[in-house]
């Protein structure tokens, strides 16, 4: 199963609910919700690293007003999920059960060989 994506910022293991992005043509941050895909010039962010967000001097932050949820799940995380729980159920084979001890030979003629008994 594809794993949630996590903030961009070092060392945190939080799920990221916010994307950052900076326009640098206006000077300007953008922190509004999860974008649908990951884009190379944008950042993941937590809630609260995306709430705690400042702009660097001299230019304008624009941040979502609205409060960051965590994305819903992708059609891939549910064919995975519905993956898992289908190998989960599946029966394991058993283990082979031991060979029968070897047959007591009977006296008598088999093709061309003869049987003696054990003395």
């Amino acid at each position: 199963m594809r794993s949630p994506r996590r903030c961009s910022r070092n060392g945190c293991p939080r799920q990221a609910v916010a994307t950052l992005t900076y326009v640098y043509a206006e000077s300007t941050a953008v922190v509004g919700p999860l974008a649908a895909h990951q884009e190379p010039h944008t950042y993941d962010l937590c809630e609260p690293h995306a709430l705690s967000l400042t702009a660097p001097r001299g230019w304008e932050l624009v941040r979502y007003d609205g409060e960051f949820e965590p994305p819903p799940p992708t059609t891939d995380d549910l064919v995975a999920l519905a993956e898992a729980v289908r190998e989960a159920a599946r029966p394991h084979p058993r283990a082979p059960e031991p060979p029968d001890p070897a047959p007591t030979p009977t006296p008598g003629r088999r093709g061309h060989l003869r049987v003696i008994p054990p003395a």
